[in-house]
């Protein structure tokens, strides 16, 4: 026969909870892909578009604005350097204006491409960190 023991729940050996994981640096999430709150992979959908949420601890990636600051930054910084290498090579070894075309166009679009998905993650993972949100005004009552 079977029998029925009520179950009785002891309050002092409740389960213990477990801690929130540890986020991962902004950086090194960027370069990861890893997500900004839980470190788990899944940033991005495709090489540049981020998911939609995160399939471990559900963050809205859709309510950041990364825009395109991690573009602006990464032209500004590359095309610098770029630049400053053209001038070097140029002063250096003077090589005709058809072996700078040859160096620079392809190395200014692959340096760019291949940082822009590092760039925009750690645009993210920084949003999420600070806090930051859009401006808001207040409007007198």
């Amino acid at each position: 026969m079977y029998c029925r023991r009520a179950l009785s729940f002891d309050r002092s050996r409740s389960i213990p909870e477990t801690p929130a994981p540890t986020p991962p640096a902004p950086l090194d999430a960027a370069i990861r892909g890893l997500c900004p709150r839980c470190g788990a992979p899944g940033l991005f959908a495709t090489f540049l578009r981020f998911a939609d949420i995160c399939p471990a601890c559900g963050l809205d990636y859709r309510g950041f604005n990364v825009g395109d600051g991690a573009a602006a930054f990464l032209i500004m910084i590359v095309g610098g350097l770029v630049s400053l290498l053209a001038i070097i090579v140029e002063l250096t070894y003077a090589p005709p204006f058809w072996l700078h075309l040859l160096l620079w166009a392809p190395l200014t679009l692959i340096l760019t491409i291949g940082l822009l998905r590092i760039a925009k993650g750690l645009l993210l993972a920084l949003e999420y960190r600070n806090a930051a949100r859009e401006g808001r005004i207040r409007m007198p009552d």
